[in-house]
């Protein structure tokens, strides 16, 4: 099969989870013989047309001068491509700046959308923005010839709101096996006696909330916070709450030095609301960390009873306070089972080509 992924800013990746996905689904459907074509932003770091055996197309993308529209032109730009080519299959990443542009492509190929979570809940939109998020969701259900869910809750939302069946299929992560505790010697750490978030600094992950918890708690422990802290609610955190114990990181990249961190924190919290399966919630119980989550339909479909839940200060004070990591190995080894048996790359790859070549 021909197969084109579209959505992201490219792999290899250098962003987000999304991109982490297409990398590892790129190289992995081409490793099963189909020939897989991934678009790049124009000024990706990755220049080359071929990654390992994955073709790579480069679209002008503007939104390094434009911002948030420029999102729409390289989407634009990637879907014009599209036609030029003879694609059996266009796989979507998400929908909010792409699915305006759907009705662009070309009939001989089938469109497969992955939903995403419920980008209009995200209360860093404005009312406007909200509205024509819904409105591009609706859009994506319309042209959209199979949707995936890659969360229960989302597969549950779409059939509720939509009366429309969409394929589960969550992401995966990779076990940690291999911690070396003299990472945290950068960070001024020491095992176990910090705790850890990690997240996009907005309101609906619930970063104010935990760190006003840790705040309000008597521990000794350091919060290592590692989230960009550029946005609106990270500039306020940080004009506002003075405290020695919390520790902010900045957007952290290195997946080593990130599994580490995870590995040997004390606690990991987990705060998000409106999403699907987020990836680094996976990445959470790849590395062995005892997770504290919001209490959601999200995220308890993944961890089921291996996570401590939260819904208010209080009981993240109680947790803050109490909850320590050799208490609760169980709960860990549970999560690493689940990746091992559920969550893993090799099983979504096929799940995937399974989809994508049986329709």
């Amino acid at each position: 099969m021909k197969i084109a992924i579209f959505g992201t800013r490219g792999i290899p990746n250098h962003y987000g989870g999304f991109e982490q996905f297409a990398q590892y689904l790129s190289e992995g459907m081409c490793q099963m013989g189909h020939e897989v074509f991934v678009y790049n932003s124009h000024n990706h770091p990755y220049q080359k047309k071929k990654w390992n055996e994955v073709n790579i197309i480069h679209c002008y993308d503007p939104e390094f001068k434009l911002g948030t529209i420029g999102q729409f032109i390289y989407d634009l730009n990637c879907t014009l491509d599209s036609r030029k080519r003879n694609f059996d299959i266009i796989l979507q990443l998400g929908y909010t700046s792409s699915s305006v542009w759907n009705w662009l492509f070309k009939p001989t190929s089938k469109l497969f959308t992955n939903m995403d979570g419920l980008e209009w809940k995200r209360t860093k939109f404005s009312r406007p923005v909200s509205l024509f998020l819904k409105y591009a969701e609706k859009l994506a259900v319309k042209h959209s010839d199979v949707l995936i869910s890659d969360s229960l809750g989302i597969q549950a939302y779409l059939q509720k709101k939509y009366a429309v069946k969409s394929t589960y299929i969550p992401y995966g992560a990779i076990v940690f096996k291999s911690p070396n505790e003299v990472i945290l010697n950068e960070f001024k750490l020491s095992p176990f006696k910090y705790d850890i978030l990690i997240a996009r600094i907005e309101p609906e992950n619930n970063v104010k909330t935990i760190i006003d918890a840790f705040v309000k708690s008597n521990v000794k422990r350091k919060l290592v916070v590692i989230g960009n802290m550029n946005t609106k609610l990270g500039k306020k955190i940080q004009s506002t709450i003075d405290d020695s114990r919390l520790i902010f990181l900045g957007y952290v990249t290195d997946m080593y030095k990130l599994n580490n961190l995870r590995y040997y924190s004390n606690i990991y919290f987990h705060g998000h609301t409106v999403g699907g399966t987020n990836p680094s919630l996976l990445e959470a119980m790849a590395s062995n960390a005892l997770i504290c989550s919001h209490k959601n339909i999200f995220n308890s479909s993944i961890l089921n009873e291996d996570a401590i839940y939260f819904t208010n200060q209080e009981q993240l004070i109680n947790t803050i306070e109490f909850c320590h990591k050799s208490d609760y190995q169980n709960l860990c080894s549970n999560n690493i089972d689940k990746i091992e048996k559920t969550f893993y790359w090799k099983k979504i790859i096929s799940d995937y080509e399974q989809l994508l070549t049986g329709f």
